[in-house]
């Protein structure tokens, strides 16, 4: 049986990470086979157009076409290298960003043509799609106060933007919510962490209860 494709969106210091890392566990006790990517990056080539994308001084002056190319491309081999073979495998794969985020940042924050943006994320992922994906929806301030308490005032390429640049792509998200409600759920990320979880697997068990049941008792 084909496995469950889960993404997690939304601006850094909503509390993705921890999220994937409980839920991958909680499923994992369950006797699911669970595989956990982030993007950009995720295979050997990934990483390297991670560090241009976010570390390097050669990425400083990226304009936002080049970006958005270099994200589809770490995107496609990591379709193909390590997301589709894991599904076909049957495993359960928590994607740390996918093709939604390319949609809202380069798309709606860094304007590029929506049919434009479109196009290339059809080509980087074919008919790859999350079964669900979850938006971590909090105010840019306070998800850049807890950035700040993380990792103090050091920032990397994209978390380094304007705070202008965070509420479009906040009101991206949004937006990509009540096109596609059915798939895309949106997580009041204010909540604790446990409220978190809690309302994530809600909708999982819902949404997938056949093959979730075990995990629930």
């Amino acid at each position: 049986m084909r496995g469950i494709f889960i993404s997690f969106e939304g601006s850094d210091g909503g509390g993705k990470t921890t999220q994937i890392s409980r839920l991958a566990e909680r499923l994992g006790e369950a006797g699911l086979r669970v595989r956990t990517t982030r993007e950009p990056g995720g295979t050997a080539a990934g990483e390297q157009i991670r560090n241009l994308l976010q570390s390097a001084r050669e990425g400083e002056r990226l304009h936002p076409e080049a970006e958005l190319l270099l994200f589809a491309a770490s995107r496609a081999q990591l379709v193909r290298e390590v997301i589709e073979p894991a599904l076909a495998a049957g495993e359960c794969v928590l994607a740390d960003r996918f093709l939604d985020s390319t949609t809202v940042y380069q798309g709606v924050a860094r304007r590029l043509r929506r049919e434009d943006v479109a196009a290339i994320n059809n080509f980087a992922v074919g008919n790859t799609r999350p079964d669900i994906t979850f938006v971590f929806d909090l105010c840019p301030t306070v998800a850049r106060e807890r950035l700040t308490a993380r990792s103090g005032t050091e920032r990397d390429r994209i978390e380094a933007q304007p705070q202008a640049f965070f509420e479009a792509v906040r009101a991206g998200y949004l937006e990509l919510a009540r096109q596609e409600p059915e798939r895309v759920r949106v997580i009041d990320a204010s909540q604790p962490v446990e409220a978190v979880h809690q309302s994530i697997w809600a909708i999982l068990e819902e949404k997938f209860h056949g093959i979730l049941a075990r995990a629930s008792v």
